[in-house]
Formats: structure tokens, C-alpha cells, sequence
């Protein structure tokens, strides 16, 4: 598995900027004025954007920060899921061999008339 760094010297280096004006509340600065923040990270794709803050730098903090996590999140192993309940067709079969069994051990009874 390949491993992403995630501290922001490593973050700064492997991803590409882009600033963009980014629309909704907070005046006229937030409408004239490129605050927008899209980070994409180059080695994996990802790509991140902040528009929350007014500011350009905040909105930089937050897109590097949300950007460390989701790197973090994807690098992640994941244990393997433990079958905790028995599966329809295994409930099948087990029916099934029991109808057989069933069928085998009447077949040695007495015959009788009624049947």
C-alpha cells in the first residue's frame, strides 16, 4: 500500500492550487474577489475545495486541513469483516439436507396401511 504524508510541507508540494470566486454570503469581497480555494492532490486525484470563509488564507487553512484527513482516511486499513450470521443459501442447504435425512430415515419405518 502506498503511503501519502500528510504534514503541510508534503501537502504544499504535492498539490496543485487553484483560487477561484466563490459565491453565497459574505459581501461584496467575498463576490469580487478570488476566495475561493480547490486543492487537488496530484499523486491520488483527490481534490478538495473551501468556500466557507471570507478569506482567502482561512479558506487555504481549511482545504489543507480537510485535505491531511481525507488522505489519512483512504491510508486507513480496514479490518475484515467478520461473518456474524449465517447466509440464506447456507440456511438453504442446511434445510435441504435436513428434508433428505428426514426422507431417508422414514424410508426404513414399517410401512403400515394408512400411507
Amino acid at each position: 500500500m502506498v503511503t501519502y504524508s500528510t504534514d503541510r510541507e508534503a501537502l504544499e508540494r504535492d498539490c496543485q492550487l487553484e483560487f477561484f470566486i466563490a459565491g453565497g454570503p459574505g459581501g461584496q469581497h467575498r463576490n469580487k474577489v478570488e476566495t475561493g480555494v480547490r486543492l487537488t492532490h496530484r499523486p491520488t486525484g483527490l481534490v478538495v475545495t473551501a468556500t466557507e470563509r471570507r478569506s482567502q488564507s482561512a479558506n487555504r487553512e481549511a482545504a489543507f486541513k480537510r485535505m491531511a484527513e481525507k488522505l489519512t482516511a483512504i491510508q486507513r486499513v480496514r479490518k475484515p469483516r467478520k461473518p456474524t450470521a449465517p447466509t440464506a443459501q447456507s440456511r438453504r442447504r442446511r434445510l435441504d439436507e435436513k428434508k433428505r435425512k428426514s426422507d431417508i430415515k422414514r424410508s426404513r419405518m414399517r410401512v403400515t396401511g394408512d400411507e
